[in-house]
């Protein structure tokens, strides 16, 4: 029994199974997310006693940016193998007009979003300090006070409020520096935007049965407004300077003065209800419908042409139901 006992064995354990690698992580943003949040404490600290104009708002926008570029360099990128070279920025920045197809499948490889992000915010700068030059400080103040003092109790503000609202306005389309940090706070506002809509995409194409990173997420969105803010903003800037100040409206064409929409059957002043409504259905509108779907598409795993017009649909809904609601509560702003 002892000898039988010496001689055996025990079988040898079972295949551990392989353990898949860490998902890498855009750890690049990490100086850029404190840099900003450095930079966004001194600038409120300066704003504070007034040695910069707005810049507590200024300093706070800076600081929201630097902690979510910091929580965003944690987000996981995609683990696909690389089956193609990146694109080039001017392939996909020319690419999305031509071939969207092209540049979102290597976008779904090579999930790109800063250079598109940095043209948005261009020309989104270039126009509105065109618009300001052209419609004029004074008359844009004047209607956004004007508007606030009529709107219904309780939203209404005491006239000291709105003296103040008047004044705190004119410095921040006068002066450079507040202008600057007006044009900083709009741009942080556009991520903030682009970053909620990756999210919501991102969960939308799950509901819908597929699956997309969220860099492949943030990419498409920022790929898909570049053709459309470059048509809006150069077209809007063309027509600004040939149509009359005195027939442009200094709250309606603050984004552009391009109108491919049905709202111009409808008075705004009249119906602003229905014309908010009626200026969702245009061609730009249904430009970004369908470029959005092919992006989530092309940039997701698994996602059907029917799902990626689902999310694309819903979330146009989504943002023309939020419009609809801002206009029913207040009215008089487009009138």
């Amino acid at each position: 029994m002892s000898a039988s006992n010496e001689s055996f064995q025990a079988p040898p354990p079972p295949p551990m199974p392989e353990s898949k690698p860490r998902a890498p992580r855009p750890v690049k943003l990490r100086p850029f997310g404190i840099a900003s949040f450095v930079l966004g404490l001194l600038v409120l600290g300066a704003g504070i006693p007034g040695i910069i104009g707005g810049g507590v708002g200024t300093g706070a926008a800076l600081c929201f940016f630097g902690i979510l570029l910091f929580a965003f360099s944690f987000i996981p990128l995609p683990m696909i193998p690389n089956e193609e070279a990146p694109l080039s920025f001017f392939d996909r920045i020319t690419g999305v007009f031509f071939e969207p197809s092209r540049v979102f499948r290597n976008l779904r490889l090579h999930p790109q979003w800063v250079g598109p992000f940095v043209v948005v915010i261009v020309l989104s700068a270039i126009y509105t300090f065109a618009f300001v030059q052209r419609i004029t400080a004074e008359r844009i103040v004047e209607h956004m006070t004007q508007k606030v003092a009529e709107m219904p109790a309780p939203f209404t503000p005491p006239p000291q409020a709105i003296e103040k609202m008047r004044t705190d306005q004119m410095a921040q389309l006068k002066d450079p520096v507040q202008r600057a940090g007006t044009a900083i706070k709009s741009s942080i506002g556009l991520f903030a935007l682009g970053a909620f809509v990756a999210a919501l995409s991102m969960l939308l194409v799950l509901v819908f049965g597929g699956r997309i990173n969220y860099w492949q997420s943030l990419s498409v969105v920022f790929h898909v407004w570049l053709p459309v803010m470059a048509i809006q903003k150069l077209l809007g800037l063309v027509i600004l300077y040939l149509k009359s100040p005195e027939d442009l409206h200094p709250i309606l064409h603050q984004e552009t003065t391009l109108q491919d929409n049905l709202g111009i059957l409808m008075s705004p002043a009249e119906h602003p209800v229905l014309f908010v409504m009626l200026s969702f259905i245009g061609l730009t509108w249904f430009y970004l419908v369908w470029l959005r779907a092919k992006g989530l598409r092309f940039a997701g795993t698994k996602v059907s042409s029917g799902a990626a017009w689902g999310v694309s649909l819903t979330i146009y809904i989504l943002f023309m139901l939020f419009a609809l609601v801002l206009t029913a509560l207040f009215p008089s702003f487009i009138s």
